[in-house]
C-alpha cells in the first residue's frame, strides 16, 4: 500500500551539483600541472616507441614495440580521462 507521502517523496530525485571550494585553487593548479606533464611524457613515450619500432623494423625484428605503444597509449587515455574515471567511482 503506497501512501501519498511515499508517492511524493519517490518522485523527487536529488541532483546535487559539485562545487569546488575557493581554498582548492592551489590543488587544482597542481592537478592541471600534473595532467599536462603526464600528457607531455605520454607524447614523448609515443615518439620513443616510434623510434624503436623503426629501428626494430630495420633490423628485421618483430613488432615487439607495438605492445609498448599500446601501453603508452593506454596510459595517455587514463591520464586524459582521470577526472571522469574518478567521478564515475565517487
Amino acid at each position: 500500500m503506497m501512501t501519498t507521502a511515499s508517492l511524493l517523496l519517490g518522485n523527487v530525485v536529488p541532483n546535487p551539483t559539485p562545487v569546488v571550494p575557493p581554498q582548492a585553487g592551489g590543488l587544482l593548479t597542481i592537478l592541471n600541472w600534473a595532467t599536462g606533464i603526464g600528457l607531455l611524457i605520454g607524447v614523448l613515450g609515443v615518439i620513443i616507441v616510434g623510434i624503436s619500432m623503426a629501428i626494430q623494423l630495420r633490423r628485421g625484428e618483430g613488432g615487439e614495440a607495438v605492445a609498448r605503444l599500446g601501453w603508452v597509449l593506454m596510459g595517455c587515455i587514463v591520464i586524459s580521462g582521470a577526472s571522469g574515471i574518478v567521478r564515475a567511482f565517487v
